[in-house]
């Protein structure tokens, strides 16, 4: 039988948007820091050739150009101050938690509550410069190389690094922002917004490419509908769960006796979530977007890398899937679900897997499930994100709408309203409970006749 919260999400109506005022002012803020993150793509950056910078990603733009301008909303072709995107503090991120699984003073930390909480941001934040330091100084470097400067020399690259460094900073204040304040993680509502924006641009050259008779009617019908079912797949992927069975025994409390229950322990089949492939992406595309910018003024050691590890090859998607698997393992069991600190809570909770012994003997059996659950999951990953490089690879075709992008819009999409229907809940339960309140004041104590 369906709990009482149970029942109220079911009936839970979306014309309560309009009486959840809270609601209403958090989507609004969110909106708001949402435009100002785009009117920045459009700003560029001090000293760049505008007349070559459109010529040069004319060309680019049907090669990896193309990719890199998906994932910064356009930034890059216009190379506005939001170029870098947030990919440096993604990254840091990613770094700092992965720090935090393997170094003990770290994991002490993350222990100590809201104040080792705040100390880890501050490691985050400083990683973020670092990173986005490096990234930027690459791509001054590379735009003096490739004749896109109009005074190329130091002031350009201190006035470069500086723009897209402070960019990327004031991109990570407007994530934070979003979500203390806002609906949704502000970090994944900033390359969400990004990746759709430019959807439309991307879906007029494909189709435009069938217009021309690059492509087939056939092959443009195909795609769309391997699109809807990869989305579909995406869906029921991210949805999937392995449920544990757990019994609780009988306890006393005090002087009250609980009867002993069961539940379940939900394991998804990809606990990591998009994280193997964004940080696996960041990774790949960052000499690429060096050597893009800097044309065919690469050293030796970039060509051979290039040459090898370029979009399409069979390395570099060997590589690709390989730093998939690797770091959907490695995620889940240092980060997302660490099986030892399971393990001590059920066993704190007095909690069992009926036929496992509390203990070690349940840690080994937690492990033994994510580990064969992980295959599926790491398969999952790696497949939706070679997808796009195989077709761009075999039939020559340039379209972008894949794989992470897929992975990350889906995943943002039903995260946001998971969260506007967590509110709306809670909105729900305050009207209910002012009503009672309100039923409450209504009775009045009846008067006792007075004793004469």
């Amino acid at each position: 039988m369906a709990s009482a919260a149970e029942q109220m999400a079911a009936n839970l109506s979306w014309g309560a948007l309009g009486k959840a005022t809270d609601l209403r002012q958090r989507i609004f803020f969110t909106i708001g820091l949402l435009i100002v993150y785009r009117l920045g793509t459009y700003i560029p950056v001090p000293g760049i050739d505008g007349v070559q910078l459109r010529a040069f990603m004319e060309d680019a733009g049907a090669g990896i150009g193309g990719i890199l301008n998906m994932f910064t909303g356009g930034a890059i072709s216009r190379m506005g101050i939001f170029a870098l995107g947030i990919m440096p503090y993604i990254s840091a991120s990613i770094i700092v938690q992965l720090m935090t699984a393997m170094v003990p003073a770290l994991e002490q930390l993350k222990k100590e509550g809201e104040q080792g909480r705040k100390k880890i941001n501050q490691y985050t934040r400083y990683g973020t410069v670092f990173l986005a330091t490096f990234q930027a100084w690459g791509i001054a470097a590379s735009l003096e190389a490739g004749g896109l400067a109009h005074d190329p020399g130091l002031f350009f690259k201190a006035a470069c690094m500086i723009t897209l460094v402070g960019g990327t900073m004031f991109l990570m204040w407007i994530g934070e922002q979003i979500t203390a304040r806002g609906i949704g993680n502000g970090i994944s509502l900033i390359i969400f917004v990004g990746i759709v924006a430019e959807l439309p641009a991307a879906i007029a050259q494909f189709l435009s490419q069938g217009r021309s008779g690059a492509i087939s009617p056939a092959v443009i019908i195909g795609v769309i509908v391997m699109v809807i079912a990869v989305i579909a797949f995406v869906v029921f992927m991210e949805r999937a769960l392995r449920k544990i069975h757990i019994q609780y025994p009988r306890r006393q409390v005090g002087m009250k006796v609980y009867d002993g229950g069961s539940s379940h322990l939900p394991v998804k089949v990809n606990p990591a979530g998009v994280i193997p492939a964004i940080f696996a992406s960041s990774l790949l595309l960052l000499p690429v977007t060096i050597s893009t910018f800097s044309g065919q003024q690469t050293g030796p050691v970039m060509s051979t890398i290039l040459a090898y590890f370029g979009p399409g090859q069979p390395l570099y998607l060997l590589f690709f899937t390989g730093m998939i698997v690797f770091f959907s393992y490695f995620y889940t069991y240092n980060v997302a679900f660490k099986v030892e600190d399971v393990a001590d809570n059920l066993k704190n909770q007095n909690g069992f897997i009926p036929g496992i012994r509390p203990g070690k003997k349940t840690e080994e059996y937690l492990e033994y499930v994510v580990t064969r659950i992980l295959v599926l999951g790491s398969a999952y990953l790696a497949a939706v994100c070679l997808l796009p490089e195989i077709l761009r690879n075999q039939f020559g075709f340039t379209f972008y709408f894949g794989g992470t992008s897929v992975l990350i819009v889906v995943s943002v999409t039903m995260d946001t309203i998971n969260q506007v229907q967590s509110h709306l809940l809670a909105h729900q339960y305050e009207g209910l409970i002012e009503k009672s309140q309100l039923r409450g004041r209504k009775k009045t104590t009846p008067k006792t006749p007075t004793r004469r």
